[in-house]
């Protein structure tokens, strides 16, 4: 039982049986957890690291542990946050690299395997849409300054039209596979041909935050956004393409 009984938002709760639940864009911070069982629990925290942030288990913080263990599955990954023109570019690199061995893990998958959703997360084509978004509106939108940024293939999530963006630019709801790759490698292509050519000034230049105009951004931190989004939906892919490869066992 809680003991907030009648609160719409019950703080407290004992010898309550929450297994199988599933808690998704919510938030549990701060929440404080007492001889629980958390046997099979999947957590999927990406901004574990953020500000200071920590995760204890049994009195140990457990978030510089996740992320070491990241940064060494994902080589490159740990460079996501350089900070100098050089850096950004083998950072760069490095995804341009894991992404390629990915995508050709694909290609050697069933047909129809970009296709599939897992436990109702995007697929794989609508995670690489995602990224095309996610370039367009930090490069294209915030860094370069271009008003018709958006190619209608790209995938919104839920807070981009919940902020008042506009959904009509985003007409592409059924495109090929083919359209996705074509698209996609034109955006990695722009990122790696603007890395080749930024000075330390640039990357020192402010910007407007897309979807919050009032509160300053620099260029290097609208492409340390680009850097995370890669490296977390790459995550997020992989970790799908598993549960996908086991099911056509």
């Amino acid at each position: 039982m809680d003991s907030a009984a009648g609160d719409a938002q019950p703080r407290e709760f004992i010898d309550t049986d929450l297994r199988g639940a599933r808690f998704v864009r919510s938030s549990l911070a701060g929440s404080v957890m007492r001889s629980v069982d958390i046997a099979g629990a999947d957590i999927d925290a990406p901004w574990l690291l953020d500000g200071e942030s920590r995760l204890l288990i049994n009195g140990v913080d457990v978030a510089p542990l996740v992320e070491a263990e990241l940064n060494r599955r994902m080589p490159g990954r740990e460079a996501r946050r350089a900070v100098d023109p050089e850096g950004l570019r083998e950072a760069w690199a490095a995804v341009e690299r894991t992404w390629k061995a990915t995508l050709e893990r694909v290609e050697g998958m069933p047909e129809g395997s970009v296709d599939v959703s897992v436990a109702g997360e995007w697929t794989f084509a609508q995670t690489l849409r995602h990224l095309v978004m996610a370039i367009d509106t930090w490069l294209g939108t915030a860094v370069l300054e271009r008003a018709d940024a958006y190619h209608p293939i790209g995938q919104p999530n839920d807070e981009y039209e919940m902020d008042g963006g506009d959904m009509s630019v985003f007409s592409m709801t059924d495109p090929t596979y083919a359209e996705v790759l074509e698209v996609r490698a034109d955006r990695v292509t722009q990122v790696r041909d603007f890395l080749a050519n930024v000075t330390v000034e640039q990357l020192a230049q402010q910007r407007p935050n897309p979807w919050s105009p009032d509160y300053p951004e620099t260029i290097l931190s609208c492409l340390h956004t680009i850097l995370e989004e890669e490296w977390e939906h790459h995550r997020f892919a992989v970790r799908d393409l598993d549960v996908i490869e086991t099911r056509q066992v």
